[in-house]
């Protein structure tokens, strides 16, 4: 069994979601319900986010305890509140209300990595003690990437590393976190180890942290997975490039290296961390560019929006509209061509011309104008979310527009909740939200709009239809 000499050994650890198989899920749910939060007092804004937990499926029966972890582990180790300790307030914080607003878990968990650091604001303040004794100096992230980018250019080939080997050749090792060693000293470790077929130790307990670190890089499209091997993704080369290459470091903690600090000196700079994670999020770099994600052809996608904007084209910005990296705009896109492909698959291609994508400006309370086989018209909402992999995600919000155009219109009006995974794209259709609210067929709470819960007795899958031209 493989074994890191005893004056390198040091175990890195931080907060692991109890949520941790539900993750993207959760965090869509608790951005959302965040982001709702006015600036409060730490007490009352800690109690209203413990009852928003509280309703996430599945916890009605949980004890207070369970759910008031959930609730810390959500605010140390994603950043989703910023806390003033002096002043004792709270408020949702800017990558909170990003992911709330764009729906994009992709470019959530890019921007979560970007920054993860150790020292960081993320453990508690003992650990963080012991981090800071130990001169340790870290991010996982990059140096996750740096070492598989060593493989490869020592090998000639793929180079991938597993949970183990993440483990005991790279975060438990302080020749790594502390010494901040070439990656290529760890890739020939490895190698050595695999070519001795020397035993890691696997148990779960052991391999959690390095491997939940892994885990989040897969969601962020950072690495690819096969089995229990985990390769770099080459094919967003741009975001790697800009890990590989990133100085971005916390250094608050830096002079408390080589001082013997107490515990309580350690709480004021979190609160800096905490801001600290939550800069520069304005940039588009770590934007999802969805066509790349999915594999679409870029002459699909124009012939798509050509249709949508046809008889609208003095009223469309067409650099905006081809704009494919806003989440929310490539799901309309993709129902303009569902609908498009829905009508000609009906023998109805003459009525294609009258399915438009409607500018937000013109603030309908819909975002497409489609048909039915039978010239009526058809109003569509598009609700989107892109994860890496399939979400089971039953709610969205309406603004008091739409929910307003959605009781003016009834049965013509449809909400077209799009989830988009790199695997599958799934679609499921509610008709008439306002009349399944009346008949207790969806739950509707009125906050600022409509926030709806709904079920799969709601409406019905339907398969994504692709344009093709």
């Amino acid at each position: 069994m493989y074994k890191i000499e005893e004056q390198y050994f040091f175990r890195l650890h931080q907060v692991r979601p109890r949520f941790k198989n539900d993750i993207e899920n959760v965090l869509l749910y608790v951005s959302t319900e965040i982001s709702k939060l006015n600036t409060l007092p730490l007490d009352n804004f800690n109690e209203q986010l413990f009852n928003a937990i509280r309703l996430y499926t599945g916890n009605a029966t949980k004890d207070d305890k369970t759910i008031d972890n959930w609730r810390t582990e959500i605010a140390a180790l994603f950043g989703l509140i910023e806390e003033d300790n002096i002043n004792k307030i709270s408020k949702a914080s800017e990558i909170a209300i990003k992911l709330a607003n764009e729906q994009d878990l992709v470019q959530f968990f890019k921007y979560f990595l970007f920054y993860f650091q150790y020292p960081g604001g993320h453990i508690k303040s003992y650990k963080l003690k012991e981090v800071i004794d130990n001169g340790i100096k870290f991010k996982p992230a990059q140096y996750f990437l740096k070492v598989l980018e060593a493989g490869e250019k020592l090998t000639g080939n793929r180079f991938s590393l597993n949970k183990a080997e993440a483990t005991h050749f790279i975060y438990n090792d302080l020749r790594v976190t502390r010494d901040n060693c070439n990656p290529d000293e760890v890739v020939e470790r490895i190698l050595q180890n695999r070519n001795n077929k020397i035993d890691l130790d696997w148990q779960g307990d052991v391999i959690r942290y390095a491997g939940d670190i892994l885990d989040y890089m897969v969601i962020a499209d950072l690495l690819v997975q096969h089995a229990s091997n985990y390769f770099i993704n080459w094919r967003d080369r741009e975001t790697i490039t800009a890990f590989l290459q990133s100085n971005l470091w916390f250094s608050e903690y830096d002079i408390l290296f080589g001082t013997d600090i107490p515990v309580n000196v350690l709480k004021p700079i979190e609160d800096h961390w905490f801001t600290y994670v939550n800069t520069d999020l304005g940039k588009n770099l770590f934007k999802t560019d969805v066509l790349k994600y999915l594999g679409i052809e870029e002459d699909d996608y124009s012939q798509l929006i050509a249709n949508a904007i046809s008889d609208l084209e003095e009223a469309f910005d067409p650099d905006n509209v081809k704009h494919t990296k806003e989440i929310g705009d490539f799901g309309e896109n993709l129902i303009v061509g569902h609908e498009s492909m829905r009508v000609k698959q009906g023998g109805r291609e003459d009525l294609i011309h009258l399915i438009k994508k409607i500018p937000t400006s013109f603030a309908v309370g819909y975002d497409i104008q489609s048909v039915e086989l039978d010239a009526k018209k058809r109003y569509i909402e598009v609700k989107s979310t892109i994860s890496s992999k399939s979400l089971g995600f039953y709610n969205f919000h309406l603004t008091p527009n739409e929910w307003s155009t959605a009781e003016t219109l009834r049965d013509n009006y449809f909400v077209y909740r799009l989830m988009i995974s790199k695997h599958e794209r799934k679609l499921f259709i509610l008709k008439d939200p306002v009349g399944n609210y009346k008949n207790d067929i969806i739950k509707m709470s009125p906050r600022n709009g409509a926030d709806i819960i709904f079920t799969e007795k709601s409406g019905e899958w339907t398969k994504l239809l692709i344009w093709k031209k």
